[in-house]
């Protein structure tokens, strides 16, 4: 069985187990000696990180991290892209997400796995989280690949970037919606504009706060515009 199909299985009989209790202290106690008992068994690249879905604060979701030097993150820091999201999204369209690729600010590529927890009603309310800090093996395979390969992988995709808070990871939404479109801002046309900010909504951008005032000045558009906007981008994906 693989790692990530181990970690997968794990997680899945944990939330049988526990699905019946609501997000209460011993199951925030359980979830922090886990963490503890993952991150013990694969090292010190292996951060382990749990936030809570539930929190009073959309601005201070981590509630355990351990080897957090990892990504440079602490106690009380804020969501990850994933975690904003699931904060927005339907939790019957939620999925966890296994062995894929995030980077810290740093340069660094981690491992990622992200497993929702869920509450007695199916819905999320915390977060498990696995990053294992790939850099060792990434300098292995980088000069093994030089040795037996005479040209590098096109079809490498680039890493997810891990914020330390969320007004740096609204600024990223905002970038990559404007990549999407394809073009700057001064060349966007209203259907550009309804397309990004609908990205944005999508994302989970506007659960930051005052997103809506700095969306609007980058955009170049009034609130009364932008609620229409959103309106627009609602009715197109229905």
């Amino acid at each position: 069985m693989r790692y990530d199909e181990f970690i997968y299985n794990s997680f899945v009989l944990m939330t049988i187990l526990l699905g019946r209790y609501a997000m209460d202290q011993a199951k925030k106690d359980f979830l922090e000696r886990l963490a503890k008992g993952v991150a013990a068994q694969f090292g010190k690249n292996c951060e382990v990180v749990v936030h809570d879905l539930k929190s009073e604060d959309p601005n201070s979701t981590i509630v355990t991290i351990v080897n957090g030097e990892v990504s440079g993150r602490s106690l009380g820091d804020g969501p990850s892209h994933v975690v904003l999201k699931a904060l927005h999204t339907d939790p019957d369209k939620l999925q966890d997400r296994l062995a894929y690729l995030t980077k810290t600010e740093d340069g660094k590529v981690l491992r990622s796995s992200t497993i929702f927890i869920r509450d007695e009603k199916g819905v999320p309310e915390a977060v498990f989280s696995i990053n294992y800090d790939t850099s060792l093996f990434m300098a292995m395979v980088d000069n093994l690949s030089d040795f037996l390969t005479l040209s590098d992988d096109p079809t490498a995709k680039d890493p997810e970037e891990i914020s330390h808070n969320v007004n740096d990871l609204l600024d990223e939404l905002i970038e990559e919606s404007v990549r999407i479109v394809g073009k700057p801002v001064s060349l966007m046309t209203r259907e550009d504009k309804v397309r990004a900010i609908g990205f944005l909504n999508d994302n989970g951008a506007f659960l930051v706060t005052k997103a809506g005032q700095k969306v609007c000045t980058y955009f170049g558009i009034s609130k009364y515009t932008l609620y229409n906007y959103l309106d627009e981008a609602k009715q197109g994906r229905e």
